[in-house]
Order: C-alpha cells, then structure tokens, then sequence
C-alpha cells in the first residue's frame, strides 16, 4: 500500500509540474515570433510593387508592414498572418490576393519580423487598430472598402477588430481562415489531459466575436486541417450572424490555401462579388 501511495503521489507531481509549465509558458506556446525570424523576400520577387510601412501604436511601438497595391483594385485586404514567421513568408498568399484585383496592408504584429515588442492578445488588438487607422487616414479609405483578412491566430485578431469598431466604421467583410472557437477550447481539445480552459490565459474569443457585428463573413477551412481541427471553423460558422459562407477546401494547415487552388481564389473571387461593392476606377 504504501508503495501504491508513494507511486501515486509521484505521478501527481509530475502532473502538477507539467501542469505548472504549461501555464508558465503557454505565451512560447501561443506565440512563435522566432520561427523563421529572418525575411527571405519581398514582394519585388513576385514582380509586385510596394512600399514599406511603418505604423505607431497607442503604446508606441513600431510595427512593420508592406503596402501591396493593385491597379484599380476592387477593395483593399488587410491581412493578419498566423503565429510563426512573419510578412515574408505570405508572398504566396500575397500575389493570391493581388491576382483577385486586392490591395494589401500586411503587418507583422509586435515582437515578429522587424516590430518592435513582444506579442501579447491585448498587444495584437493595439496593432490591428494601427493598421486599420493607417488606411483610414493614411490612404484614405472609407471602411467599406476594407476587407479583414486573418489566417491560424490572424482569425483572432480580424475577428477581435471587427467586432471591436464603431458601428460606423464596419468593414466591408471579414474573412476568417482556418479559424478556431477561443485559444481556451482548441488548447482543451488539443491537450484534453490538461486542465486548459482553467490555465489559459489568452481569449482570442472568436466564436463570440462573430456573433457581435453585422458584416458579410467568408470562413474558410481545410478538412484536412492537421493543427485546428475543421470542426473549428464550422462551429465558428455556425455561432456568426448572417450574411455568412463557408469554403472548404482541402491540404495542410500551412499549405491549404496553395494546395486547393484554383478553387480557394474562384471561392474568394465569388464571395467579393457577391457582398463587397467594387471601388469606383
């Protein structure tokens, strides 16, 4: 007996001190600004212009960013990329966008690539407002003409500015990428042996945030989905308000939008003309 008792109090130990880790550094976790730290290219390698963006936040920080145009372009994307890498590695999904007759604004949130700072959920809300006021005041663009873009943790933060806006200030669509319900739930079905939903402490309460502003909404996820589950995105689809689509492809978490082509650019394509007014030439 006391051989079993001293077994068991081991083994809660061990669980009590991965329980502690995992509440420790959920933040390395969560957020990977070092994978992949340094650029390997700019949008000059797939033959687009560009410019270089600088933005300042409320908490003056500098943030880095590319100014993608397009020619006549139908409405401009802001993009949210996911929690590794940084711009550089969205070239791909870039010249996507530019073939579909978008603008880009892409912004490597505090702490990745060359913005200053450490990434952080309030920290990613500051730099989504940034780059909002940025087109609005920078290039000029009426709310309408914006389409929120955000991919993996992207979804978080598109989904958190969108709900966050001034009714008069509604984007024009919100498009919502391999999309999960709150980092709390996917981290408790992920690691269903951890007590998750109690350690947490990030939101990134998507499943909410959709229900809380009227916007056309795309969501888009793989069923192949190797990292957020594709039921993921469909209970984020079903908890949004209408008007809402949902283009499933198929492929990698990290290679989706690649390897369902052409049908992930017809289905973005269809969705923009369906909801979003085209930008007066």
């Amino acid at each position: 007996m006391g051989v079993i008792l001293r077994t068991g109090l081991g083994l809660l130990a061990v669980y009590c001190l991965v329980v502690l880790l995992a509440w420790a550094f959920q933040a390395r976790l969560l957020y990977l600004p070092h994978v992949g730290r340094e650029p390997v290219g700019t949008p000059t390698d797939i033959g687009l212009d560009w410019e270089p963006v600088t933005l300042r936040t409320r908490d003056d920080l500098t943030l880095d960013g590319w100014w993608v145009p397009a020619e006549r372009a139908r409405a401009t994307l802001l993009f949210f990329h996911g929690n590794a890498g940084n711009i550089s590695h969205r070239l791909a999904s870039i010249r996507q966008f530019h073939r579909l007759g978008l603008s880009v604004l892409i912004v490597d949130y505090r702490g990745y690539g060359e913005s200053e700072g450490r990434p952080s959920e309030a920290g990613t809300a500051r730099d989504a407002r940034a780059a909002w006021r940025w087109l609005i005041e920078e290039r000029g663009l009426a709310p309408g003409e914006i389409v929120l873009f955000g991919r993996s943790l992207g979804a978080g933060v598109a989904a958190e500015l969108a709900a966050a806006l001034e009714p008069e200030a509604t984007p024009g669509a919100l498009i919502l990428e391999s999309a999960f319900r709150s980092v709390p739930k996917l981290g408790q079905r992920l690691y269903p042996f951890l007590p998750v939903r109690w350690l947490s402490r990030f939101d990134y309460d998507v499943e909410t945030y959709v229900t809380q502003r009227l916007m056309p909404l795309l969501v888009i996820h793989s069923r192949d989905d190797e990292i957020i589950p594709f039921s993921e995105g469909e209970a984020v689809f079903a908890a949004a308000c209408e008007p809402k689509e949902l283009l499933v492809i198929h492929g990698g978490h990290n290679t989706g939008y690649l390897d369902s082509e052409p049908d992930y650019s017809a289905g973005i394509a269809a969705f923009l003309d369906r909801h979003v007014e085209r930008r007066p030439p």
